[in-house]
């Protein structure tokens, strides 16, 4: 697009995101996902994983790429220009995702050690290899409202994800978890009780929000490093929203399936912004399925400052 005036790089871009088609989905063990996962899923399945692997786990729009460029800042000691090398997503590949070029597994495999992955899979899909190698994971989980919010705009800029539909229809559907990656409620309560038995970081992305400097410190004691103060404020710096958004390496500005113009990847980042977008009567009900769905477990959230 050398030579183009900016507004016609964005039209043309416009043009060519509107062509392409949205991706078909299907099922595995009741869980959505993408079509071409389904149809490759014994090769997810079977994904090899090695000791010293790092996995980075969450539901979809909690929190990953952010927790995803802390790992690799801390992993590289704070140095800014060693974690602009690449697109976060070619430093540490989608595990189960079918990219259009290369699919995450094979990215994956091509990798040397050690190796830093990121899956949305619920606790149920993840490849066994993962526990019998007793890798290290680190899940992130965010409030389901503001979760659910995010969401519904990442599926209206990403052709990769199904149409979400209006607003309305869109509740229905996380409700009743039928969308990508499954049941918010699951995903959340699965990886959660997982904890007790393997070893795994659960973070969450309202501590992040609230003190980021105690939660990087947290992931960095994880992954057993011993990072100086001014590098962890650096990190920080680096990794805070403002700083992200602007970073083409986190921001997926170039991906072209993503319409940054209906809604950016990174939109706000914020707690309580659901408050904007749910109605009285959806969060009354949303508020009674909560308590029915979260009343096996000790895990809770913070919805608001």
């Amino acid at each position: 697009m050398e030579g183009m005036t900016k507004d016609k790089v964005e039209e043309t871009r416009e043009l060519e995101w509107a062509l392409i088609p949205p991706r078909e989905v299907s099922q595995v063990d009741g869980i959505v996902l993408e079509k071409n996962i389904c149809n490759t899923w014994d090769k997810v399945w079977n994904f090899q994983a090695k000791p010293d692997d790092l996995l980075i786990a969450s539901y979809p729009k909690a929190g990953t790429t952010w927790t995803q460029e802390i790992v690799d800042l801390i992993q590289n000691n704070g140095d800014i220009e060693n974690s602009r090398r690449a697109p976060i997503q070619l430093r540490q590949p989608f595990l189960e995702w079918f990219r259009r070029v290369t699919p995450g597994i094979d990215q994956a495999n091509a990798m040397s050690s050690p190796r830093t992955l990121k899956t949305h899979l619920p606790v149920q899909l993840l490849p066994p290899s993962f526990w019998e190698k007793n890798c290290k994971i680190i899940y992130v989980a965010r409030n389901a409202k503001d979760n659910m919010v995010s969401y519904y705009y990442f599926q209206k800029m990403n052709k990769a994800l199904p149409e979400p539909g209006s607003w309305d229809e869109y509740f229905e559907t996380f409700m009743s978890g039928k969308v990508m990656w499954g049941s918010w409620f699951d995903h959340v309560k699965g990886w959660w009780k997982k904890k007790d038995s393997h070893p795994i970081l659960y973070l969450f992305y309202e501590e992040m929000m609230k003190d980021p400097k105690r939660v990087i410190r947290k992931v960095m004691e994880f992954l057993g490093k011993n990072l100086k103060e001014e590098v962890l404020d650096k990190i920080v710096y680096n990794t805070s929203f403002d700083v992200m958004k602007k970073n083409p390496m986190t921001n997926y500005i170039n991906d072209p399936e993503m319409n940054h113009n209906l809604s950016p990847f990174m939109r706000k980042g914020v707690i309580g912004d659901w408050k904007n977008q749910f109605t009285e009567a959806q969060n009354k009900r949303f508020n009674e399925e909560y308590e029915k769905h979260m009343a096996d477990t000790s895990l809770s959230f913070c919805m608001e400052l």
